[in-house]
């Protein structure tokens, strides 16, 4: 008999932000962040079809109705972050979809996006983890060009283009606080190995648009910016983010000499390059006390 596991409670940090364990995967694995101002409301990041109702509820817990949702942004569309947002928009008739610029005609349109999500993980995979993906409205989508900004109830965001992960990626910046919602482009932390030394976070280097050169600029663009915290959507809040970044780039330096090495002596398949990504995390783990 599997083990019901259930989803982490969701995490209120200051400044009207929440973090809500999506239950992709596993707990703990992925997030939506809701951020409320003045009794309205924003989803960064929807997880899949599945996640919705773990959101709503969230969001009827704190006495927010659909009709104060306003914005769902997804920091770029792969689907662990961006499957629910059909679904979701339904559900908010005043809300308009934040996507980048190279991924709005996948969410209006998300025939291309089902199929290649079918021929990685296969159609019955498809279904278990993402449920049934619907499109949005093309009129209900706002494009997300670089540096510019919402005004989210007197809020500013600030929108940043940011390569690296994906071609179709963006961060957000909430000037109120200086804090960063990176998605996908400012690594990922497991809260299992947060200890004395603090945090653990290493790069999501997902195929098939991830550019180490281009995460390289970006890391350093965002650093940039001096954020206070970073919510991250693998998974929830992190700080002491100089140092983070600098790890983030050790380690990123790391995985791309492992990989050209393999290349270079003509042993760069799956098995190979997966050894090697398993034997770098597990030296850094060590070094992190773990």
């Amino acid at each position: 008999m599997e083990e019901n596991i259930q989803p982490l409670l969701p995490e209120d940090y200051p400044n009207g932000v929440n973090t809500i364990d999506a239950d992709y995967v596993r707990p703990g694995f992925t997030s939506s962040h809701l951020l409320v101002e003045k009794g309205h409301a924003a989803f960064i990041d929807t997880g899949t079809t599945r996640s919705v109702p773990l959101l709503l509820k969230v969001l009827e817990e704190k006495g927010i109705s659909r009709e104060k949702v306003t914005h769902v942004m997804v920091t770029h569309i792969h689907l662990d972050h961006a499957g629910g947002a059909g679904v979701l928009m339904q559900q908010f008739p005043n809300a308009v979809l934040v996507v980048h610029p190279r991924g709005a005609r996948h969410m209006i349109d998300p025939e291309k996006l089902i199929a290649g999500t079918v021929e990685v993980y296969g159609e019955e995979n498809t279904r278990k983890h993402y449920g049934t993906i619907i499109p949005v409205q093309e009129d209900r989508v706002l494009i997300a060009e670089d540096k510019s900004r919402i005004d989210f109830h007197g809020r500013s965001l600030l929108i940043l283009d940011t390569p690296g992960h994906a071609l179709h990626h963006y961060c957000i910046i909430d000037e109120r606080t200086n804090n960063l919602f990176s998605g996908d482009n400012f690594g990922i932390s497991c809260s299992e190995f947060d200890n004395e030394k603090g945090a653990f976070i290493f790069p999501t280097t997902t195929p098939v648009q991830f550019d180490p050169g281009a995460m390289l600029k970006t890391l350093d663009r965002l650093l940039n910016y001096e954020p206070q915290a970073v919510y991250l959507t693998h998974f929830g809040r992190v700080t002491n983010i100089q140092k983070l970044g600098l790890e983030l780039c050790q380690c990123l330096h790391q995985l791309v000499e492992m990989a050209l090495e393999l290349k270079k002596k003509g042993e760069a398949q799956q098995e190979q390059l997966s050894a090697g990504v398993s034997k770098i995390l597990k030296d850094r783990l060590r070094k992190h006390n773990c």
